[in-house]
């Protein structure tokens, strides 16, 4: 149990980081909740996309998973800094979208479909994997919501730009990581 509860912190590290560039411009009741519903479906669905993708789809996506989820956090960032950019003329940016929430969550957790792989080679649980998966993301996320919240407020004037810079970082990290 405490080696799938630290491999579910060493993968939900980085939805703390995006979840902190996303806090950053403020955070309302609904934008926590469907921060925790998507980190929280990507993180727990992909390890069991992983157990269930089997030994040769896990381990070839094994090999660039990093870099394909560090590059799409990469552009992700990049994308948030032209839109902060854009917006500095129009006053404050809208809160995170749908559609880029869905593709971070997605590139944060492309590195779970190898961990889903090992937990079925260690006989781990399913249903246990996947509940401490999904608890792990959505507390670090929310952690994140509510750190980048704190961190916005007393930034204030180009927070917008920290979180690109920030999502950008995370991005970096899980491709070199």
């Amino acid at each position: 149990m405490l080696a799938l509860l630290l491999a579910a912190i060493a993968v939900g590290l980085g939805n703390f980081g995006a979840s902190i560039s996303i806090g950053l411009s403020g955070t309302t009741r609904a934008t926590r909740i469907r921060v925790g519903v998507v980190f929280g479906i990507f993180e727990a669905g992909m390890p069991l996309a992983g157990l269930l993708a089997g030994q040769g789809v896990a381990r070839a996506l094994g090999d660039v998973s990093g870099y394909v989820g560090g590059t799409l956090l990469i552009g992700i960032g990049a994308w948030q800094l032209v839109q902060a950019f854009r917006a500095a003329s129009r006053g404050p940016a809208a809160a995170a979208s749908l559609r880029r929430l869905l593709l971070t969550g997605l590139a944060l957790s492309m590195d779970n479909l190898v961990v889903g792989f090992s937990l079925g080679v260690q006989h781990t649980s399913l249903i246990e994997a996947v509940a401490v998966f999904a608890t792990v993301s959505v507390c670090l996320s929310l952690l994140g919501l509510e750190v980048g919240r704190r961190l916005g407020a007393v930034v204030e004037i180009g927070a917008e730009y920290l979180a690109g810079l920030i999502l950008m970082a995370v991005g970096l990290i899980v491709a070199v990581g």
